[in-house]
């Protein structure tokens, strides 16, 4: 049996060939909107039957299938997003799209995480931490969601000061802080569990700071899988940041 984070490094970049494959397939037959949805609902399918077969006693909370209570009285819970950014996939050349897997477990919060982006050829999973090499820059570069940024983005901006650059997909905003293409991604737009455990598992393992924009930390397989708002930054920014955040938020913006 392989380790959870190897196995959810190998489902996310199965689901991940798999929506190359749909994309190819399908992209001339149909709008974007709907190469999503078969692209959602086709990588769910594939996740769901391999966790069933690898792990069959776990629980899954996936965006694609109906919510189970049954994943609040057991140990380990399968948080995934079969498709993390819907819209980006359906659109022709953008790569700014994901497959998120991570693993709960009772007690001990995300204990194996991996993201793929299919469209770059990369895998990032929590048992192979990435060295993080930043560029020296000017500003500082956040990302922000290019639908949804944070109202208060411009002002974290003037403050910092820094580069606001916009991005589909969580796990692709997340993997470029990883890697050191940014130095910060943050999110108050509201968000779901699904769109930062398997994020903030691979981020947290390669030594990221990941919290509430709050500061207070990110809790999974809650009964209301809500969670808003998020920060990943290296560790050395956080107390900046946070306090940037704090200010730029208040009401008077």
């Amino acid at each position: 049996m392989s380790s959870d984070a190897r196995l959810a490094a190998e489902l996310a970049a199965a689901a991940g060939r798999l929506l190359l494959e749909i994309r190819t397939r399908d992209a001339g037959e149909c709008d974007p909107r709907e190469l999503g949805r078969r692209g959602d609902a086709e990588s769910n399918t594939y996740l769901l039957e391999r966790l069933a077969a690898e792990r069959p006693a776990d629980e899954v909370l996936s965006e694609e299938s109906a919510d189970s209570p049954a994943r609040l009285g057991v140990d380990r819970v399968w948080i995934i997003d079969p498709l993390d950014g819907t819209r980006e996939f359906g659109l022709p050349g953008r790569t700014d799209w994901a497959v998120h897997v991570a693993l709960w477990e009772a007690g001990r919060g995300v204990t194996a995480a991996a993201v793929a982006q299919p469209a770059i050829g990369v895998v990032h999973a929590s048992d192979a931490p990435v060295k993080r090499v930043a560029p020296e820059r000017d500003r500082l570069r956040i990302l922000v969601s290019d639908s949804r940024p944070p109202a208060f983005a411009p002002y974290l901006a003037e403050a910092v000061p820094a580069e606001l650059v916009p991005m589909g997909s969580a796990g692709a905003k997340a993997m470029a802080v990883v890697r050191g293409d940014a130095d910060a991604y943050v999110h108050a737009g509201g968000q779901w569990e699904w769109d930062s455990a398997a994020p903030v598992g691979v981020a947290l393992a390669s030594g990221l700071h990941c919290s509430r924009i709050d500061g207070s930390p990110l809790t999974y397989n809650q009964p209301h899988p809500y969670l808003p708002d998020l920060l990943i930054c290296h560790p050395d920014l956080a107390d900046r940041l946070l306090t940037e955040i704090d200010a730029a938020a208040a009401p008077t913006h």
